[in-house]
This record gives C-alpha cells, sequence and structure tokens, in this order.
C-alpha cells in the first residue's frame, strides 16, 4: 500500500466519522426550526412568565453576533483577533499563526525523525500544532472569564453603593475602575475611556459586552439600558442583579462538586488508551512499532484516534453543564 492509497482511507474513514457525527448531533436547519417552534409557543402562549421570558430572549438575540459566533466580528480573522484580545494578552493574529504554523513544522519534523513515518508525522504535526496553540487560548480565556465573574457581584455593590450616595453613573463606574482589581477594573475603565471619547454609555458598554462575551455582563448591559428608557431605582435594580449573580456562582460550584465524579471517570477513560499505548511502547518497543512502520497500522492507529477524539468531545459535552 502506497502513500497515497493510505491517504485516501484516512481521509475516507474520517469522513466517516464525521458523518456520523452530524447524524448524532443533527443539522443546523433542525435546531433553528426547533428554535422557531419555541418562539411562536412563547409568543401565543397564555403564561406571563414565558412572555417575559420570550421578550427576554429576543432582546438578547438582537444583542448577538451573525457571524462567526463572536460579537463584532465581520470575519474569521476579526474572530480570532476577539478571541486573542478576551485572553488579556497583547497577542496579534499574525503572531498566532507564525506560532501555529512553526508548532506544527516542529513537531512533524520531530515525529518524522523518530518514526520516519510521513503520514504520521504530518498527521501528528497537524493535530498538534493546531490544537494546543487553540487549547492554550481557551486556558487564557476561561481563567480570565472566571477571575471576572469572581470579582464582578463586587464591583456591582460598589457601584450600587455610589449611586445611593447620590453620584451619576459615569463617575461611579469610573470608581469601579479605580477600586476593583483584575479584568473588572480594567474593562470598566475601558468603557469610561470610550465614553470620554464620545460614545454613549449604552455602546461603550455593548462594545465591552462583544468583546468579553460574558453572560453576567450582558445582563448588566441589558439592565442598564432598560432602566435608562423605563426608569426606576437603579441602584435597587443592580442589587437585585449582583443577588443573581452571586446565587448563579453558588449553582456552578454546587454543579461542579456534583458533577466532579462524572468528570473524573470521563478523565479516566478518555486519558486510558494512551496512557496503555505509551505503557506498552516504553516496556516492548519492538511490538509497538510496527505502528509506525506498516501503513495499515498507521491508517488504523490515526483512525482509532480520531474516533477517540471524537468520543472524548462528546464526553466532554455531556459534562459540560451550562446555568
Amino acid at each position: 500500500m502506497d502513500f497515497l492509497q493510505t491517504l485516501i482511507i484516512t481521509l475516507a474513514i474520517f469522513a466517516m466519522l464525521v458523518f456520523g457525527y452530524l447524524l448524532i448531533t443533527g443539522s443546523g436547519a433542525s435546531k433553528a426550526q426547533k428554535r422557531r417552534m419555541q418562539a411562536v409557543r412563547y409568543r401565543h402562549s397564555e403564561s406571563l412568565d414565558a412572555k417575559v421570558d420570550a421578550q427576554f430572549k429576543r432582546a438578547i438575540a438582537a444583542r448577538k453576533p451573525k457571524t462567526y459566533k463572536v460579537a463584532g466580528s465581520g470575519s474569521r480573522a476579526e474572530a480570532l483577533a476577539m478571541r486573542l484580545n478576551r485572553t488579556g494578552k497583547s497577542w496579534t493574529v499574525n503572531q498566532y499563526l507564525y506560532a501555529t504554523i512553526g508548532l506544527i513544522v516542529a513537531v512533524a519534523g520531530l515525529t518524522f525523525s523518530l518514526s520516519g513515518a510521513p503520514l504520521l508525522s504530518l498527521g501528528v504535526g497537524a493535530v498538534v500544532g493546531a490544537g494546543l496553540p487553540h487549547l492554550v487560548v481557551n486556558y487564557l480565556i476561561n481563567k480570565r472569564t472566571n477571575a471576572f465573574i469572581n470579582k464582578f457581584p463586587d464591583g456591582i455593590e460598589l457601584l450600587v453603593r455610589g449611586l445611593r450616595s447620590g453620584l451619576p453613573v459615569t463617575e461611579t463606574l469610573q470608581i469601579v475602575s479605580q477600586e476593583v482589581p483584575g479584568p473588572v477594573g480594567f474593562e470598566f475603565k475601558t468603557v469610561i475611556d470610550r465614553i470620554k471619547v464620545g460614545k454613549t454609555m449604552e455602546d461603550a458598554l455593548q462594545d465591552t459586552a462583544d468583546k468579553l462575551g460574558i453572560a453576567e455582563f450582558n445582563f448588566f448591559t441589558i439592565t442598564l439600558a432598560i432602566q435608562r428608557e423605563t426608569g426606576g431605582n437603579l441602584a435597587e435594580t443592580l442589587s437585585n442583579l449582583a443577588n443573581v449573580l452571586r446565587l448563579r456562582a453558588q449553582m456552578k460550584l454546587k454543579i461542579r462538586a456534583m458533577s466532579s465524579e462524572s468528570k473524573a471517570s470521563a478523565y479516566i477513560v478518555g486519558s486510558l488508551p494512551f496512557l496503555v499505548f505509551g505503557a506498552i511502547m516504553f516496556i516492548n518497543p519492538e511490538y509497538m512499532s510496527q505502528f509506525f512502520i506498516d501503513d495499515r497500522l498507521i491508517v488504523a492507529g490515526l483512525g482509532a484516534g480520531v474516533w477517540m477524539g471524537i468520543g472524548v468531545f462528546m464526553m466532554a459535552k455531556m459534562i459540560n453543564f451550562e446555568i
């Protein structure tokens, strides 16, 4: 079996796995149809809670992005730049692409020097080179998001105390930017900077909400926008919002504690085949060396790796609970 035949078989196995995954998860058209049917039921429901929920969902949907799943982005390059900006680092898209390409070449070259298998080297280099930077960016985004969520209720409480003392909203926002450390103070400072250059408070908050992509800050933005249109006691509204966010954080911690056993089981099941492969490779390298030489075993190994990756992805979705 030559290299071209091996590559065709590998691509066919990968296409079959992707097709099977799409059959399991369902198409985007069917999901959109379900969302429209649910919206119709909410619209014609006699329940007041259902109508309020429908209005809230429409308000959020009006502020959601329509392309590339990242708010404020009109292209994939802008979406990537937005994700890099969410990490809090001064990384650019070009630096990210150069690091990805360099990692692919380095890992592929190292694997080829050890195994001598071009197909395996290309696959390992592509997976590691493209996947590792993506995982690092996700880790940094989640770390900064968690730090923001932990301090955000404190910032709202400080905002409430400023409003109750008679200060205007813009001055209380500036106080929050100066007093609250970490990402909360930095993001509120960007809001103040946008207001100083001529933007309205709603637009400045919405730009920050699009940048962060955090549900808690979206609640805050929608609350201020609705209050400025309808009037009312802003301090009391924000105080209730702070309590809701604290209860939301407590619920997340409870769910994390309750699902810790399932997550540990998923980690063990997902990592066990790779650990066994590494252990056998360490004990008897001649026996496992055929996976780096024989084209049939290379195809089988790549197919098994892709299948395991899909399984790990599905387990990650099953144990990831959204509040």
